[in-house]
């Protein structure tokens, strides 16, 4: 039965080598162990992977395309639905979608979905294999505001349609999240994002950077005076949280996003000289996959590093890859435990941080038990660094800047789940600027989705 047989390993740098560079961690499966594990398998008449999958890959044709050792079609196929299938079989959470349905994962391990698809899209990038724009245009412009997953998906599929497409993004360089948030170690830039980039462009799909809207221009002037028919804002959620406890001003205190962006951005990786506090005892708040990747990075760039979360390891948002990486890395972990102040030297800087030990009670809004403070439990953690992972919200600048377009609370524009449409008539969005921060795969989906919305909204006019 090919239930019985074994998910093959994924071969990865030793931890103690690996806390010490910034390599990738999983090398992958070569094209034997792909095909070994494509043949695990079970080909299902209702396949529930694909309906686990934010951007509806065929998964089942294109592992049994992998199956059959051709890797030209199973490439092909996961194209059709995706544009950056490279960075999805790297960072996507595999193990609560489509992997998270496959039906070998009742009573075993589930096949290996992200990482045969890594490995197709890496064979695919080796044999030069690009895509090719349509053959026939439109003739109609479409503006995608921000370069990342959601911005790249939604410009992707509607060249893919035969639109005249723009994106405008803030930074100096294109990819979003995928260059400025996630680590070189789980994502290389090079080898990775820049070819994904490429490969949307190869479609017909133009970039311009260093264009911040709301500053340099404004949605109103896109559709007003360059003649944009619509547009699309994949902007992300950039803007950082914090606790508002005492000592949060203090000098040594960042946020992951700023940790994150100044590490990538700037290459403190690489030796470079970049104004970057690295400090010799780091603490990381929070228990997402921001707080690993900034725990992670700090470790490698030389601390001792600690993570502090208020609940248990069954409630850490991040994903249990990353988690298992962490701690095999040498990560400390205070767990149910929260910070109450971080402390201040005479001269202004972080010396540590007094937390307190957590229980957890009753689950609150988002079901989970809410944790709460055992009297009488603070201690101290020296630290001459800390570092706030505690989730983003959009930036106003683009709201504040468009007329008529809605936004919630939280300053999340507020669109239809199923199309990305706005208040706004022709003015989409998706992504983490509708939903605040979120993973790469649904940002992908929320702008596959606003894609062929907006090309029905075109083709009514």
């Amino acid at each position: 039965m090919a239930n019985k047989i074994p998910r093959t390993p994924v071969r990865e740098q030793e931890p103690k080598v690996r806390a010490t560079n910034f390599e990738e961690v999983c090398y992958g499966y070569n094209e034997e162990e792909a095909v070994t594990e494509a043949g695990r398998c079970l080909n299902c008449k209702k396949p529930k992977c694909v309906g686990g999958c934010p951007v509806s890959i065929d998964i089942p044709r294109f592992i049994n395309k992998v199956k059959e050792k051709d890797f030209a079609a199973a490439a092909g196929v996961i194209a059709e639905a995706s544009s950056l299938p490279a960075v999805c079989g790297r960072v996507c959470p595999q193990e609560s979608q489509c992997e998270g349905e496959c039906i070998l994962g009742i009573k075993g391990e589930p096949v290996a979905i992200g990482k045969l698809e890594r490995f197709v899209a890496d064979w695919a990038m080796a044999q030069g294999i690009t895509p090719k724009p349509p053959e026939e245009r439109k003739g109609m412009k479409v503006a995608v505001i921000g370069s990342g997953p959601a911005g790249l998906t939604c410009a992707g599929d509607l060249a893919k349609k035969g639109y005249d497409v723009t994106i405008f993004e803030a930074l100096h360089e294109a990819g979003g999240v995928l260059v400025y948030g996630i680590p070189e170690f789980r994502l290389p830039k090079e080898k990775v994002v820049a070819r994904e980039v490429e490969n949307v462009t190869k479609l017909g799909v133009k970039i311009e950077t260093d264009v911040v809207i709301g500053k340099s221009t404004s949605i109103d002037e896109l559709m007003d005076r360059e003649g944009f028919e619509a547009v699309f804002i994949g902007s992300g959620a950039g803007l950082p949280r914090f606790m508002n406890i005492p000592g949060e001003q203090a000098l040594g205190v960042f946020s992951a996003n700023e940790y994150l962006t100044r590490n990538n951005l700037m290459k403190a990786f690489k030796d470079y000289d970049t104004p970057i506090q690295i400090g010799k005892k780091v603490i990381v708040v929070g228990g997402g996959n921001v707080a690993m990747d900034a725990a992670r990075t700090a470790l490698r760039l030389g601390a001792q590093t600690h993570i502090v979360y208020r609940r248990s390891e069954v409630e850490l948002p991040a994903r249990v890859e990353e988690v298992h990486h962490a701690k095999e890395e040498g990560i400390q972990f205070h767990l149910l435990t929260n910070p109450v102040e971080i402390l201040e030297d005479e001269s202004g800087w972080v010396s540590g941080m007094r937390v307190i030990q957590m229980e957890l009670g009753e689950p609150d809004d988002s079901g989970r038990r809410r944790p709460v403070e055992i009297p009488g439990s603070e201690y101290e953690i020296e630290a001459d660094t800390v570092i706030m992972a505690l989730g983003t919200s959009p930036n106003p600048l683009i709201s504040s800047t468009t007329k008529g377009l809605v936004t919630n609370k939280r300053q999340c524009i507020v669109a239809d789940d199923e199309t990305g449409a706005t208040s706004r008539e022709g003015i989409f969005a998706g992504g983490d600027a509708v939903s605040g921060a979120a993973t790469v795969i649904l940002a992908m989906g929320a702008g596959k989705r606003a894609a062929d919305a907006i090309d029905a909204y075109l083709q009514e006019d």
